[in-house]
This record gives structure tokens, sequence and C-alpha cells, in this order.
């Protein structure tokens, strides 16, 4: 192993592009987050790795870049290197993930053209749900349909729970496989999940990553008779720029929705409706009420599927920094004295190079 090799992980976002340099002792050399692709001086993610690379400065040492993808389907679990053959077959989920998916790829396509010396490998958000129970990711329509066309649950932000299993581990001095915990993955996008002895065996998100509890702009749980009446009621006005129904109502419910369509045009985001509820205003405390009401039934549920609960953790750029929603959630709870609770800063970048070592066996 020479010295100065290097590993750059891209986190590549619909409009963000986030990187992490790190070295082959897995420490952390630079990181950068570039955004608004596609709306300011960035057009596109290609645009946004050159300027990535142009902090970076020399590039001769990366050897590997890895890539967080979203949604796999049940042909991609573990990570793999990317070749034009996996990358065409990891393009047809794109419809599962439309908010990241294809903002992944885009990103894989940039690294190759750019940086044609390294190897590039995507780690899978689906991978920690590999051995969900059946009970957990089968749906309650003909099996067929699983069968045929893959609809089951996949479940999302692995590499974000994962992390926080291992650190989790560290703090409370257990094995991880003996740990039992409640997983919260709290940002724009959203995820809770039941692991019990060191592995997953339930998560709120589900087919695609609109399932669960209310995210910034994802409706979350819905009756699925709301979306055929969205889609056959003509006098229910929907984006007038799409004209494909279809399309709208998959606008309307992972981009229009969530928090931000409960707020309408007074909060762009969960970060406005958090310090606003703070400062008084009752119409975004009621909005912060009624997710972290959702959140807390998703921990009761999980509590009950698990027993013994070791710790529940919180993370993402809102279960990390929030305090009025991490006291929301735990508000009422009958044993919340006894339940010991993490706050963790998760941290996908280190854990998809960690995911690259296991691959290539770097000594």
């Amino acid at each position: 192993m020479k010295k100065n090799n290097q590993i750059l992980v891209l986190n590549s976002g619909s409009t963000s592009l986030k990187y992490k340099v790190f070295d082959f002792n897995l420490k952390e050399l630079q990181e950068g987050f570039i955004e608004d692709i596609g709306s300011g001086k960035v057009k596109n993610h290609t645009q946004a790795l050159v300027f990535a690379l142009k902090e970076i400065g020399n590039t001769e040492n990366i050897k590997y870049v890895g890539h967080r993808v979203v949604h796999g389907g049940e042909k991609f679990y573990n990570p793999i290197i990317i070749n034009k053959k996996n990358l065409q077959e990891i393009e047809k989920f794109n419809h599962l993930a439309p908010l990241h998916n294809p903002a992944n790829l885009e990103g894989i396509k940039a690294s190759m053209n750019l940086i044609k010396s390294a190897k590039n490998v995507a780690v899978f958000d689906t991978a920690f749900y590999k051995d969900l129970p059946e009970y957990a990711y089968l749906y309650a329509i003909p099996k067929e349909f699983y069968h045929q066309y893959g609809i089951r649950r996949y479940g999302f932000h692995g590499t974000s729970h994962k992390y926080m299993l291992l650190e989790a581990a560290k703090k409370l001095g257990k094995s991880e496989n003996k740990l039992n915990l409640i997983t919260c993955h709290l940002g724009g996008g959203a995820s809770i999940t039941a692991i019990k002895n060191g592995k997953a065996i339930d998560t709120s998100m589900g087919f695609t990553p609109m399932e669960g509890i209310p995210m910034e702009s994802r409706c979350g749980d819905i009756d699925s008779g709301i979306i055929l009446e969205l889609l056959r009621n003509k006098k229910i006005e929907l984006n007038n720029d799409i004209k494909n129904r279809i399309e709208a109502v998959d606008h309307l419910l992972n981009k229009q929705s969530g928090l931000r369509g409960l707020a309408g045009k007074k909060a762009n985001n969960i970060y406005e409706i958090a310090y606003r509820a703070e400062n008084g205003d009752e119409e975004m405390m009621d909005i912060l009420k009624l997710y972290t009401y959702k959140i807390k039934k998703y921990i009761g549920a999980y509590k009950a599927v698990l027993g013994d609960v070791d710790a529940i953790v919180f993370t993402g750029t809102v279960g990390y920094r929030s305090k009025i929603i991490r006291k929301l959630v735990l508000a009422k709870f009958k044993d919340s004295n006894k339940m010991k609770k993490l706050v963790i800063q998760t941290n996908e970048e280190l854990m998809i190079a960690k995911e690259i070592f296991q691959l290539m066996e770097i000594k």
C-alpha cells in the first residue's frame, strides 16, 4: 500500500455534491460541499465535480471513488465496482428513487469521465436491509407483484443506520451483534429502523423513499386511496406545468408535500419551521407536533417488535441538531428515563470508505 493513496467519496444529491477525501488509514484529509446545482453557477454534476477537483488539487493519488447510490432494487446489495453494464442496470431503478438515483448516477458518470485512473465503487443505501424478514418486507398485495416486479420494502439511509449501529456499540461498550436499537435518521429525508442483535429487522421507508414519517417535501404514510383520488378526480388541480397526471401526482407527493406542504408558503424547510415554532408560532408548532407524533408512533411500534431496547439513536441534520424535535419525540414515553438516548453525527462518507476497504481488501 502506497503511503499517499487516497479514496474520494462522493455523495451526489439532486442539487448538491458533498465530497470527502480519505487516506488509506481512513483519516479524513479534505471535505467540501457544492450546492444549488442546476439553479446557480453550477449547471450540472459534471461541472460540480470539476469545481470539487480544483479544490482537492492533485488527483493522481485517488485510487478509488466511492458513490452513495440510493436504490439498487433486488439486484444490487453489496458494493460493486462500476462498469458500463452495471451502470445501465442501476439506471433501471431511477423511477423508484426519483429525487436521488438520477443524481447519484450523474455523479458516477462525471467521475468516470474526469478521474479515469480511479476505480468507481457504488455503495447502496438498501444494503443494510438485505436480511429483512419476509413478513417485514412483503406488502399485502398479490405475491406475484413481488415475484414479477420486485414490489417489496427495500429501506433506505442504510449506510447512515449502519454507522449509527457501529458508533452506538462503541459508546455503549457492547458488541454490535448484541445490540437492540431504534435508529432515527432525521433530515430532509427521514427514516427509522429497528435493529435486533445488530441486524435491521424493519424500517419505515419502503418500496421507495416516500413511505414512512412525513419528511421535508415527501408525504410519508398516507391512505393509498388518496393517490387513487388524486389520479381519478380531475377537479383537483395539480401542477399545471406537468401535463401527465401520474407525473404530476408523483411531483406533488415527492416534492410539494410533507412539512413544506403543511406550511404552505410560510416556511421553506424543517429548520425554519422548528425555529419559528420555538419562537411562539403556534401554526408551526402544530406542524412540529404532527411530525414528532408520527416519529413517536414508529418508535412505539419498534419498541413492541424489539422488546428490550438498548438505546434510541438520533442522527441526520435534524436529529443531531434539533433539541426541540428530540424533546417532543421522547415526551410522555413511560420509560423515557430508563431508555438510553444517543445523539450521533452521521458520517456516511466514512462508512462508504470502510465498505470500499472491505470490498477491495485494502491492507
